[in-house]
C-alpha cells in the first residue's frame, strides 16, 4: 500500500478513496480523468484543532490533489468550516485557539501552520458565505490583495485586476463602472468580485465557505459554472451543505461528523458507493 509521500513522489493511476481506517484507490467515471493532474497542492496530516478546551478537529489527514475542486461536506458543527479556515491560519485572530498537526504546502514541503500568516494569505485565498466588498470601488476591491504584495505600477495592477475579473466571469458586466462603489453591485455580482478580489495574487489554493448559500438559483448556477472553469488554474477547497453542488463541480469530497473525516475519495464513488455506513446514512438523509 502506498503511503502519502510516496504518492506525492509517484503520480498515482487513480484518485484515492479513504476512510478512517484504510486507503484504497478507485476509479473514476473518466478513470479519474486520465489522472490528470495527480499531484499535490497539498497535504493535510493528523491535523487536530482546539477552540480553548474544545476540541474542534480529531487527526483529519487529506491529500489535496493539484488543480481539482474538492468539496468538503457533513452536518452543522461537524468541522468542516474549521477545517478550511485552518488553510489560511483564521483561527489565529482569536486567542485560546491552537493545532496540533501539520497542512503541507506543496511544491516547497513546508507545513503552513508554522509560516508566517500574513504570506500563507497571500498564497490561500478566502470566499466567504455572504460576499463581503471592501468599501471601495470595483477597481480597488480587486486590486487590494496586489498593493499588499508590493505591486504599484498602474499598467501592471490594470492587466491583473482585467484578468482576475475575466476569470471571475465579472469583466464584461463591470469594465464601464470600474471606480463605481462595489456596493452597487448585485449580491451574486459582489461574490463574483469577491472571489476575483481573492484570485488577484494567484493563490495556491482558493477556499470557499458556503460561497452560494445567501445567493439566488442563477447567481448560484454563475458560481458553480465560474469554479467548474477555475479547476484549470487553481486548486479549490469548498465547503458547501448542498450535497447536489457538491455532486455537480467537485473531483473529490471529504464528509466528516463531528471533527472527524470519516470518508474521503472521488466524488461519484463516494455519492454511489460510499465506504462508511455513517456516509451513507447522511447522503440518503437517514442522518443529518
Amino acid at each position: 500500500m502506498q503511503t502519502l509521500n510516496a504518492m506525492h513522489s509517484k503520480k498515482p493511476d487513480k484518485i484515492p478513496m479513504k476512510n478512517i481506517n484504510e486507503t484504497v484507490y478507485v476509479t473514476s467515471g473518466a478513470d479519474a480523468a486520465a489522472a490528470a493532474s495527480n499531484t499535490l497542492r497539498a497535504d493535510v496530516k493528523s491535523l487536530s484543532f482546539w477552540y480553548g478546551e474544545n476540541r474542534a478537529l480529531s487527526s483529519v489527514s487529506m491529500p489535496v490533489w493539484d488543480r481539482k475542486i474538492t468539496a468538503l461536506i457533513g452536518p452543522s458543527g461537524c468541522g468542516k468550516s474549521t477545517l478550511l479556515r485552518s488553510f489560511n491560519r483564521m483561527h489565529d485572530l482569536y486567542p485560546g485557539n491552537r493545532y496540533d498537526g501539520e497542512i503541507r504546502l506543496y511544491p516547497e514541503d513546508r507545513n503552513l501552520i508554522e509560516m508566517d500568516p500574513g504570506l500563507v494569505r497571500l498564497r490561500v485565498g478566502m470566499v466567504f458565505q455572504k460576499p463581503n466588498p471592501f468599501p471601495k470601488s470595483i477597481f480597488e476591491n480587486v486590486a487590494a490583495g496586489l498593493r499588499v504584495r508590493g505591486i504599484h505600477r498602474r499598467a501592471v495592477l490594470d492587466e491583473r485586476v482585467e484578468k482576475s475579473l475575466k476569470d471571475a466571469a465579472l469583466w464584461n458586466e463591470v469594465k464601464d463602472r470600474m471606480h463605481d462603489s462595489a456596493y452597487s453591485l448585485s449580491g451574486g455580482q459582489q461574490q463574483r468580485l469577491c472571489i476575483a478580489r481573492a484570485l488577484a495574487p494567484q493563490p495556491d489554493l482558493l477556499l470557499l465557505d458556503e460561497p452560494t448559500s445567501a445567493l439566488d438559483p442563477i447567481a448560484t448556477a454563475k458560481i458553480e459554472d465560474l469554479l467548474t472553469g477555475l479547476r484549470q488554474s487553481v486548486t479549490v477547497i469548498i465547503v458547501t451543505h448542498n450535497m447536489q453542488q457538491a455532486a455537480r463541480i467537485s473531483d473529490l469530497t471529504g464528509y466528516m461528523h463531528m471533527g472527524e473525516l470519516i470518508e474521503y475519495g472521488d466524488t461519484g464513488e463516494l455519492f454511489t458507493n460510499p465506504r462508511e455506513k455513517r456516509t451513507s446514512d447522511y447522503i440518503t438523509g437517514r442522518f443529518g
